[in-house]
């Protein structure tokens, strides 16, 4: 396998970055709308607020929810921007340079890190589920899964061969290691939370 693979088309990462990414966006965006609405109406009940235990408004009020000085929504608005336009690139056809590449796995690492520190603040802080928010997390744990083992294949990160081969047959496993982690996040919140016993 080549050093460099970066005149490749990864298609079906493309397909899925462009998806996670309207995705992503659009839970941020209703998000916002809501965060807006709290802010023009105190008294006003969020449209996903549907009991104690499945509502936004707790984790839009609290500090978590604007750890950088803003609402964390404003975050996602800008951020998932760039797994649409990356995706609908490489559709066209548009090749990337190495330090391209690093620099946008990196941000999807930032992303990656961020949600799973919101995953434990929202189950073991906050007690709720936000249901915009696990939209957020559904679609941010595969796509970090894809982009990285798609730098490491294509040995856009150092990596010996062998690793590379590795990576390159875990990307088609991404589906099944993201079912994984929801299933390990579902542990979590019904150890912490019961939900099983709140909802049912």
């Amino acid at each position: 396998m080549p050093e460099h693979q970066t005149h490749t088309r990864p298609v079906a990462l493309a397909v899925w970055l462009v998806i996670a990414g309207i995705i992503g966006w659009w839970a941020a965006f209703s998000l916002t709308l809501e965060k807006l609405e709290a802010l023009a109406d105190p008294d006003a009940i969020a449209s996903c607020d549907f009991s104690p235990l499945v509502q936004c408004s707790a984790n839009l009020d609290s500090w978590q929810g604007s750890v950088w000085g803003f609402p964390n929504p404003i975050l996602g608005l800008t951020g998932w921007v760039a797994p649409i336009v990356v995706g609908v690139a490489i559709l066209a056809r548009a090749r990337f340079a190495r330090w391209f590449w690093l620099l946008f796995a990196g941000g999807m690492l930032f992303a990656f890190g961020f949600v799973c520190w919101l995953i434990s603040q929202s189950i073991f802080v906050l007690g709720t589920l936000c249901p915009w928010c696990m939209v957020t997390w559904v679609v941010t744990i595969p796509a970090f899964y894809a982009v990285t083992l798609h730098v490491v294949r294509s040995g856009l990160l150092p990596a010996p061969a062998p690793v590379r081969r590795v990576a390159d047959r875990l990307m088609s496993w991404v589906p099944l290691l993201a079912i994984l982690s929801y299933a390990v996040i579902g542990i979590l919140a019904q150890i912490q939370l019961d939900v099983l016993g709140r909802v049912f």
